[in-house]
């Protein structure tokens, strides 16, 4: 984190947006990346991000892709228009190829997979068009699994009949999978 936080604080604007729907993961990677020297701008959605940029374009932003008012795509074009130099990280629960190449071609430097760990942001932030290195300790395939199913289940109000429907799985089997501890 030093590292990092020594490269941050040589910045010569360290203004951030940060936008995500999920107001405490929102305040977590708002929290850290403040730590880490930046000075964040916390918004809950599309509309609010908007009047961010309007206000103050920020040199950095990481934006959510699927909120409940639209898609973070109208923020990072919003963001390019206001700053065409700014660095934007899209971050998703949903990652897959087609959203990944969108974010890319609408102006993002990079796209992460939620959940995202704040050092792996910064250094997404601070690349110098290097392609990013792997990271060290990378989530297992079960993990990975176990927390799309988590992400769901909130989303569906922890509602299990309903989730196991939309992850095309049996209910028990979902249920047993919820009773269990998360994988490391």
């Amino acid at each position: 984190m030093t590292d990092l936080s020594a490269e941050v604080t040589a910045l010569p604007d360290k203004s951030l947006l940060v936008l995500d729907d999920d107001a405490p993961l929102r305040t977590r990677l708002g929290r850290a990346l403040e730590q880490r020297g930046f000075e964040p701008t916390l918004v809950g959605s599309v509309n609010e991000a908007i009047a961010a940029v309007r206000t103050h374009a920020p040199a950095y932003a990481v934006l959510d892709m699927r909120l409940e008012d639209g898609s973070g795509l109208k923020v990072v074009e919003a963001v390019r228009d206001a700053r065409p130099d700014a660095k934007i990280i899209m971050l998703t629960g949903y990652g897959n190829i087609a959203t990944a190449v969108q974010a890319v071609k609408a102006g993002a430097v990079d796209y992460l997979s939620k959940p995202a760990d704040a050092d792996d942001v910064v250094r997404a932030l601070l690349a110098k068009g290097d392609a990013p290195s792997p990271p060290e300790n990378p989530m297992s395939a079960d993990r990975v699994r176990w927390e799309h199913i988590q992400r769901v289940y909130e989303l569906c109000n922890h509602n299990v009949s309903e989730t196991a429907r939309r992850l095309n799985m049996h209910r028990r089997t979902l249920q047993r999978i919820l009773a269990k501890r998360a994988p490391r």
